[in-house]
């Protein structure tokens, strides 16, 4: 069982149109998510990393169906998500969930603790009385370290560490299956970062949960995460396990992405690499290899087709990279 493949998305697309003129046509669209597809199996962690606005957030939305895909298929324990109609997907919502990335924003100010984590359970139906509701609610404050007399108070009562917590609270509330994890510490101190990825990880062994986990802070990602995928302009060009692509990344722009990473010794010195230019525009990606213009390694070819992911790693072992001359 642990080795079955719960989530599996294919050729997942999603452009978000731009529209001008009097008619207000299709002038051009923004390429977020384009020709994505990986698996993710059940009890193991996927990390997510990738500059800002190559597409990672959307990514986790369009799995969830809260953004629309544009084409693509995910299959969520055999069923294929893109398919089902409002009254089938509510039913499946409540095996997946989502913990956003501002607890800020992402909690009512106008509902007490009590009210935000009794909402899903009772859309869904899960307590049959006002005692075994109370008593859920309770239990998921205990899971999440939060004191029982929290259930009164409001969102603004509490510290962003805690209301973060609380935000977990509410992901667990209806016993989800898989957990998209869209930066959930990157809002937090470092110190308080610590605490919630150690606290997920905890509710990962003891709950059985799977995550995609994206962030922008590698040395977490590589802390948390089985595996990682690494997104540029929408694409994913390199995954694999996460001591493999750390220990020896295949792609350039993971390798550029490694070696940013700062060093506590400052007595060290680590080999840099600067990439030119800046990041293309998802309005008008570049023919071929997406990363070319900026790649240290390009040739005449990658200005003209876009390599396909292909298998890098030791045999027994899945690490692949888009790239035609990695090895």
């Amino acid at each position: 069982m642990e080795n079955d493949v719960l989530l599996s998305v294919k050729n997942l697309v999603k452009r978000f149109p731009i529209k001008g003129g009097i008619l207000s046509r299709e002038v051009a669209a923004v390429h977020a998510v384009s020709d994505v597809s990986f698996d993710i199996k059940r009890g193991e962690t996927l990390g997510l990393v990738g500059e800002s606005g190559c597409g990672k957030s959307t990514l986790g939305r369009c799995i969830l169906r809260l953004i629309e895909p544009t084409s693509g298929q995910v299959f969520f324990k055999g069923q294929d998500l893109t398919q089902m109609g409002a009254q089938e997907l509510r039913k499946l919502r409540r095996h997946m969930q989502i913990i956003f990335q501002d607890p800020y924003a992402s909690l009512n100010p106008r509902m007490t603790v009590e009210d935000i984590l009794g909402e899903p359970l009772d859309i869904h139906s899960i307590c049959k009385g006002r005692a075994e509701r109370t008593a859920r609610i309770h239990k998921l404050l205990d899971l999440c370290g939060l004191r029982r007399e929290a259930v009164s108070r409001y969102p603004h009562e509490f510290s962003g560490g805690q209301r973060q917590r609380i935000c977990i609270a509410r992901a667990l509330a209806v016993e989800p299956d898989f957990l998209v994890c869209d930066e959930p510490v990157s809002a937090l101190d470092v110190s308080i970062q610590a605490q919630i990825v150690n606290l997920m990880q905890d509710l990962q062994k003891e709950l059985g949960l799977t995550y995609l986990f994206i962030a922008h802070d590698l040395k977490v990602v590589e802390h948390i995460s089985t595996r990682v995928a690494v997104m540029y302009l929408g694409k994913v060009v390199e995954i694999g396990t996460a001591e493999e692509l750390y220990a020896d990344p295949k792609h350039p722009y993971t390798q550029a992405l490694l070696s940013a990473i700062p060093i506590p010794d400052p007595t060290l010195r680590k080999q840099r690499t600067v990439l030119r230019g800046d990041v293309p525009s998802p309005i008008s990606p570049p023919a071929g290899c997406y990363f070319h213009p900026r790649c240290p390694i390009a040739q005449e070819n990658c200005k003209d087709s876009f390599p396909e992911l292909r298998e890098l790693g030791k045999e027994g072992r899945s690490h692949r990279a888009a790239c035609f001359y990695a090895k």
